[in-house]
C-alpha cells in the first residue's frame, strides 16, 4: 500500500494511491489508521509533500556499503556509523534543494529510508522491522567540503533541503528484493540492489533504539552505494527504489546574502 502525505485545495491531507487517484483518509494514517473519507483525488490535482515530517529526528547511516566506503578511502565500520539530521532538513519531491552560499560542493546520496510507526527502545534484530511503518526514498544532501573541514557531520550534512524523502511511503516493501538508482539529468550515477547493505535495515534499528528511543514518524536513512558526485544549480536528481517510486528535485543555489 503506498501512502501519500499531500496538499489539495489549501489543505494538507493523507491518501491511499489507487492508480491515478488517491484515496483520502481521515487523518495521518501513523497515528489514525486506514478511515477513508469516501472522498477520491486525482493525482494530477494534488501536490505531492514529504510523506512524513518527523517528530523528532532523522536517523542516519554512514558508510553502509563497501563500495561507498572505499571510494572515500574509508574502511567500512564493523557497526553502523550513526548521525543526525535535523527534521528542517526535510523537504518533499519536486521541492527544489538550495546549495548554500558557504559550501563550494554539494553532493547526492540515494538512499532507502525506514519509517518507524512504534516506539522502539532496546528493540532486538529480530524484531526490529514490527516497529516499521513503511519505507520511502531518501537523499542524504552533502555539503562535501563543509565536512570534511568540520571533522564532524552536523553542519555538513543538516542544512534547510538537505533531507528529501519522497514521493510515498510504501508498507507493503521487501528490501531483499529492491535495488536503489539514482540519475543526476538522466544518467545514472548510482545503482546497487539493497542486498548490498552492510548492516541491514534491522540491524541499523535495533542498533539505534539502543542510543536514543525512535518514535512513530521518525525515520531511518540507511546509507548510500558507491557513486556519489557533486551537483550544481539547474540539475535535476533522481533517486528511485524499485517498488517504492522516484524522489525527483531540483538543485538551485541560495540567494547571497543581503
Amino acid at each position: 500500500m503506498k501512502i501519500a502525505r499531500f496538499s489539495h485545495k489549501d489543505g494538507i491531507r493523507y491518501g491511499i494511491l489507487d492508480e491515478d487517484e488517491l484515496v483520502v483518509l481521515d487523518g495521518d494514517p501513523l497515528f489514525a489508521g486506514y478511515q477513508p473519507t469516501g472522498e477520491r483525488v486525482p493525482v494530477a490535482d494534488a501536490a505531492l509533500l514529504a510523506p512524513v515530517i518527523p517528530r523528532s529526528k532523522v536517523v542516519c547511516v554512514g558508510r553502509n556499503y563497501h563500495d561507498h566506503a572505499a571510494e572515500f578511502g574509508n574502511v567500512a565500520p564493523e557497526e553502523p556509523l550513526l548521525f543526525l539530521k535535523p527534521n528542517t532538513a526535510v523537504i518533499g519531491t519536486g521541492d527544489a534543494i538550495v546549495r548554500p552560499t558557504i559550501s563550494e560542493r554539494t553532493e547526492f546520496e540515494g538512499e532507502l529510508v525506514a519509517v518507524i510507526g512504534r516506539i522502539a527502545k532496546n528493540v532486538r534484530a529480530g524484531d526490529a522491522l514490527d516497529h516499521v511503518f513503511g519505507y520511502t526514498v531518501g537523499n542524504d544532501v552533502t555539503a562535501r567540503d563543509l565536512q570534511r573541514k568540520d571533522g564532524q557531520w552536523t553542519r555538513g550534512k543538516g542544512f534547510d533541503t538537505f533531507c528529501p524523502l519522497g514521493p510515498v511511503i510504501e508498507t507493503e516493501f521487501d528490501p531483499g528484493a529492491a535495488r536503489i538508482e539514482t540519475r543526476v539529468n538522466g544518467e545514472v550515477r548510482q545503482q546497487a540492489p539493497l542486498t548490498d547493505m552492510i548492516h541491514s535495515v534491522a540491524d541499523i534499528i535495533a542498533y539505534a533504539s539502543a542510543v536514543f528511543t525512535l518514535l512513530p514518524g521518525d525515520v531511518v536513512m540507511t546509507g548510500t552505494p558507491a557513486g556519489v558526485g557533486a551537483v550544481v544549480a539547474g540539475d535535476e536528481i533522481e533517486v528511485e527504489v524499485t517498488g517504492i517510486g522516484t524522489l525527483r528535485n531540483p538543485v538551485r543555489d541560495a540567494a547571497p546574502a543581503s
